[in-house]
């Protein structure tokens, strides 16, 4: 995978825009952690983040794990992964990032024993909301919990810093990131904090923490709705803020 990306030709002048990629950025980071630790992405979380934490997470599922893992459903239909055909440039481009290359991440092989034992570091974390929510706990209190440090506070810093904000050319709606996480922003709000930060999911999953309130928050679920705009997700955030106000 990290060298067909090396070898991929950019589908935009580099700095003229972004674009969300729900398999190849994992790919992308996991090999410079590779390169500079050793080991690969999974590894790593497990030795340097969920361990110490004793969160309950990870990339690439140990098969002992798989007999907790609930399959993932979907109402109707689930997506074709097939490319329909006549697709101008940008709808080509929506399409690939979510099933180019085929097997990786659409409906015929999520819930097999090998996609859970693989590593596609940005489409296949295992967890339970409790373990999502304990990584964001330290994210919230600048990295730290319960005297483990799983990130610089600066670090931290940076990586939350918005690097860009507009309409993204492959989901062609706005979005705005800072390194790797989802900014909170008026169009796809996590609660009502600017300093929330983190991730939704498929099918209406979500991570994030609000540092300014010390909220951290995860959902999961398998039964599939839409991402951000699902309602359950919605009720649930604002219920947690309400909890805060009271």
């Amino acid at each position: 995978m990290t060298s067909a990306l090396a070898a991929q030709e950019p589908w935009w002048a580099p700095g003229r825009g972004h674009g969300y990629h729900i398999n190849t950025f994992g790919f992308m980071v996991g090999e410079v952690i590779r390169r500079v630790t050793g080991v690969t992405v999974g590894t790593w979380l497990r030795a340097e983040v969920a361990g110490p934490l004793g969160a309950d997470v990870s990339i690439g599922l140990p098969a002992a794990e798989h007999a907790r893992v609930a399959c993932f459903a979907w109402p109707g239909a689930p997506p074709a992964e097939e490319e329909p055909p006549g697709l101008d440039r940008a709808r080509l481009m929506e399409h690939n990032a979510y099933y180019n290359p085929g097997g990786l991440s659409g409906f015929g092989v999520i819930n097999s024993p090998r996609w859970r034992a693989a590593e596609v570091p940005s489409a296949n974390a295992h967890g339970t909301a409790r373990g999502v929510a304990r990584v964001y706990a330290a994210l919230a209190n600048g990295g730290s919990l319960d005297g483990v440090t799983i990130v610089d506070a600066a670090a931290l810093a940076d990586a939350t810093a918005e690097q860009v904000y507009g309409q993204d050319l492959v989901l062609h709606r706005p979005t705005r990131f800072g390194l790797g996480f989802q900014l909170t922003q008026p169009e796809r709000p996590l609660g009502p904090s600017q300093s929330a930060f983190g991730h939704f999911g498929a099918g209406g999953s979500v991570g994030f923490c609000d540092p300014e309130s010390g909220l951290a928050l995860g959902y999961v679920m398998n039964q599939m709705g839409p991402r951000w705009q699902n309602p359950r997700t919605r009720a649930l955030v604002d219920a947690a803020y309400e909890c805060l106000s009271r």
